[in-house]
């Protein structure tokens, strides 16, 4: 594998020092985790020539490939494009990280390994929004082409795709500590929320494999590199689509330090991630008009779509103390830390083998709502994502966010400069409805770390702290604290043609447009409940077969949980 890629680079620089343009059927812009997915499914017939575009580098590094170590290349400039939001209103003027994936495999390099697909209402809603064809019945199927689970029901799981996932050991207590407060405090077990049943309580699938971060670099591009008709370009800055016509022609690259184009002979598919994809489009000629004329940028197709309803998840941690000496807190020294990847180094096994989400869980925030709004992580440790806020002693936590923010926000030029980082704003918590399901988080997590199972564990509430009480209080320490989960979407979003928000259609093709198609998160309507790197990954599947031409997978019409109480009880 080491040499496919090493031989890939020697080609690539030969090819670019002898001629400045080249012809490939296909270009996709970002090799991220639906552009490995195009790249390995676009060349199976062993005769389409593809170019993929990648800004980052190597992802070989073992800060990526130990799942363990996760926190640590999401706050790397080498691996992170470092973006962030401008000041929040609504959070008191803070500035959010956005990271970015800025690596071979993109963002699913340096997340967290968490497999969720979502809740089929999800797709479901899609559909209804116009996105004819990405119903449930219709994204099964290409999640289980994409998916190798351990055991699970067939008819919701797929065994022999490349994306691997798997549960962790549960070998610290807190995990069934936690699930067993979840069942005292009357909320459902659940053995697979990724299959019938997504309400409840149970264990948290990740993408390892094999003791490694199984990101779709490792999963769909390595083994593809093996094909000839495969060229892969890092370090590759793309800055616009070559258009003719609303016609897309090729891509205009910075490499090297030169500016080189590469042409496509059938189409250009974007998949850079909702940050960088309406960037490159509003570069090109296609977006909001005034927007794009302002900055001196010729309108080629207005869509005004390009670079809104910007959605993301929010969580806060809801953190305390641990009155025995049984956390993760124990490992967090130099010289525990030296062992246990001195371990995984050697074996592959060990605390350095995962991601340390093992338990989780997805619950309805009050009666009336028909599916899950509200997602759970429990970790035994009390520290901030991305590891850089460590709570000194023994603790343990939950991250906790609602699914359905109704807050929308956007992405702009800050200038007509490719090279200079947009202007992100989401809007965080600007709608009302927005309050009202964080503060029921933050008192369901109360209750549930209240239980009888925790009495044995539970020290003082750390976070948000036992004073905090009333609404104006809760409200207080979400604007404070509250953080993103890092799963941002929806700037490119799919719908009907004649949709004026919509900027692409249901095969994914941008409207007004030809040869040109944007495939990934940037091309949800909504939202969906958990976390986006698996539905994500479900885009790129069904998306390459659209490029393709084929007919879809077969739906699957299979039934779905829905809580029997829905209406009138919140479990």
């Amino acid at each position: 594998m080491r040499h496919s890629l090493r031989s890939q680079k020697k080609s690539v620089k030969r090819a670019v020092r002898t001629r400045r343009v080249e012809d490939f059927d296909y270009i996709v812009v970002g090799a991220g985790s639906a552009g490995c997915v195009l790249a390995s499914r676009l060349t199976e017939d062993g005769k389409s020539r593809v170019l993929l575009l990648e800004f980052g580098g190597s992802d070989r590094s073992v800060l990526i490939q130990m799942p363990a170590a996760l926190s640590i290349p999401m706050s790397m400039r080498k691996y992170d494009w470092g973006f962030a939001t401008e000041p929040e209103p609504h959070l008191g003027g803070r500035r959010l990280a956005t990271p970015r994936g800025k690596v071979l495999g993109g963002s699913s390099s340096i997340n967290g390994m968490v497999w969720v697909r979502g809740n089929p209402f999800d797709f479901d809603g899609w559909e209804k929004q116009g996105a004819e064809g990405w119903g449930y019945r219709h994204a099964l199927p290409y999640f289980r082409r994409a998916e190798a689970h351990e055991g699970g029901d067939p008819q919701y799981r797929g065994s022999d795709g490349p994306m691997f996932n798997r549960y962790g050991c549960l070998d610290n207590p807190l995990h069934y500590t936690f699930l067993a407060a979840t069942r005292q405090a009357g909320y459902p077990a659940t053995p697979d929320y990724n299959g019938y049943q997504q309400e409840g309580f149970g264990r948290m699938a990740m993408s390892v494999h094999r003791g490694r971060r199984w990101s779709t670099a490792n999963a769909y591009l390595r083994p593809a590199l093996r094909r000839e008709n495969l060229r892969v370009l890092m370090h590759a800055r793309a800055t616009r689509v070559l258009l003719s016509h609303r016609r897309a022609a090729g891509v205009a690259y910075r490499w090297g330090g030169e500016e080189r184009r590469a042409h496509a002979r059938r189409e250009v598919i974007l998949a850079g991630g909702p940050i960088s994809n309406p960037q490159l489009l509003k570069l090109s000629g296609i977006g909001p008009a005034d927007e794009l004329r302002a900055l001196g940028i010729e309108v080629v197709q207005e869509l005004p779509g390009v670079g809104e309803n910007l959605q993301d998840h929010l969580e806060f941690y809801f953190q305390v103390e641990c009155r025995e000496p049984v956390t993760l807190y124990s490992a967090m020294n130099p010289v525990t830390k030296a062992w246990i990847a001195m371990r995984w180094l050697l074996r592959r096994d060990g605390l350095g083998a995962t991601n340390h989400f093992e338990s989780c869980g997805f619950v309805r925030s009050r009666p009336g709502v028909q599916y899950p709004d509200l997602q759970y992580h429990f970790v035994p440790l009390a520290v901030a994502y991305d590891g850089k806020s460590l709570v000194r002693g023994h603790g343990f936590q939950a991250h906790v966010g609602p699914m359905r923010s109704h807050s929308r926000g956007g992405v702009r030029l800050a200038s007509a400069d490719p090279t200079e980082a947009p202007l992100i704003r989401f809007n965080y918590m600007s709608h009302p409805d927005d309050w009202t399901d964080m503060r029921a988080a933050v008192r369901l997590t109360r209750e549930i770390f209240a239980q009888p199972a925790f009495d044995r564990y539970r020290g003082r509430e750390i976070q948000p702290g036992s004073a905090v009480r009333t609404d104006a209080e809760i409200d207080a320490f979400v604007r404070e604290k509250v953080e993103s989960a890092y799963h941002p979407c929806g700037t490119c979003r799919m719908g009907r043609a004649d949709d004026p928000r919509a900027v692409v259609d249901p095969e994914c093709r941008v409207i007004g447009m030809e040869r040109l198609r944007v495939i990934d998160s940037s091309i949800m309507p909504t939202i969906t409940t958990g976390n986006l790197n698996a539905p994500t990954i479900m885009i790129g599947e069904k998306g390459a077969d659209h490029v393709r031409g084929r007919a879809p997978l077969p739906a699957a019409d299979v039934p779905v949980y829905v809580a029997a109480n829905w209406q009138t009880a919140q479990r």
